[in-house]
């Protein structure tokens, strides 16, 4: 069994482009199974007014488990002033990496290792 240290980063992702839509894959890169993956709900900064509250949101599902080298498009949803937004309304274009680009956002993952434990990784996005 593999043990895990603060510095190791499990999951990679990228950002793929569908005809109507963008989605999230989440990859475990690790050797070993990770349980309870989840990743927090990102605020978005306001583009009418930005020093001011977000009124958009996007939050993913859960996943019970990775096995190794496994492969996950997330599900998520956009949130606009406290309601599900529709389908025309979404939001997770904005946290694909633009080069050059300052990256506002964070992707926080967190996850259970095969010993129990609880383990975080932050990834910067966004543009």
């Amino acid at each position: 069994m593999s043990s895990f240290n603060n510095t190791e980063k499990p999951f990679v992702f990228r950002f793929i482009e569908a005809p109507s839509a963008v989605h999230l894959e989440l990859t475990n890169v690790t050797e070993v199974n990770l349980k309870s993956i989840e990743i927090l709900t990102v605020f978005l900064k306001d583009q009418e007014t930005p020093n001011g509250p977000s009124q958009a949101h996007i939050r993913f599902d859960a996943i019970k488990a990775m096995q190794p080298k496994e492969r996950v498009v997330l599900t998520h949803r956009t949130w606009i002033n406290g309601k599900p937004a529709a389908a025309e309304a979404d939001q997770l274009a904005r946290l694909k990496i633009v080069s050059g680009e300052v990256s506002p956002y964070v992707l926080n993952i967190s996850w259970e290792d095969p010993a129990g434990k609880t383990r975080y990784q932050r990834v910067p996005v966004g543009h």
